[in-house]
This record gives structure tokens, C-alpha cells and sequence, in this order.
């Protein structure tokens, strides 16, 4: 599965406003951006992101994932620092 891949999945399912998903075989970094994740707490941004993902982790096409969330706003000012 590519970055692609999970990153569409992610978008279909989740109908997010961005997402960011980078790789090292099995280990997957993703960045979601959607203003909905403003009013959340950190472990239900994280349940919300995780829970398409599972199959995947439980049959091992990915084996580590990180998973960072941000508001539209915070995703701005984010880039303006990297």
C-alpha cells in the first residue's frame, strides 16, 4: 500500500481537509488537518485517525504508525516554522 493510498483512504473515510502520510516500509508518519480536530482531545484526534488504519495494522502492512493532528489554522502556522 502507498502513501497514496492510506492518504486517500484517510481523506474518503474520514473526509479530513488534508492529509500527509510518509513512509519507511512499514513505518508510516501522517500528518491530518481538519478544523474539527480544534474542539478534540488529544486521544480522540488519535482514535479518530487510528481507527481506518486497524485492518491495515493488524495485518501487518503497517507495523509503527505516528500521528500528528492539526486545525487548519495550527497547520498554518506550523508550515510558516518548518
Amino acid at each position: 500500500m502507498t502513501n497514496e493510498d492510506i492518504a486517500n483512504m484517510l481523506t474518503e473515510k474520514l473526509a479530513l481537509s488534508d492529509v500527509k502520510v510518509k513512509s519507511e516500509g512499514t513505518h508510516f508518519q501522517i500528518i491530518a488537518i481538519d478544523d474539527r480536530f480544534s474542539d478534540m482531545s488529544r486521544v480522540k484526534k488519535q482514535q479518530l485517525v487510528y481507527a481506518p488504519l486497524s485492518e491495515l495494522i493488524a495485518d501487518g502492512t503497517i507495523h509503527a504508525v505516528s500521528i500528528k493532528t492539526f486545525s487548519e489554522q495550527q497547520w498554518q502556522r506550523e508550515k510558516l516554522f518548518n
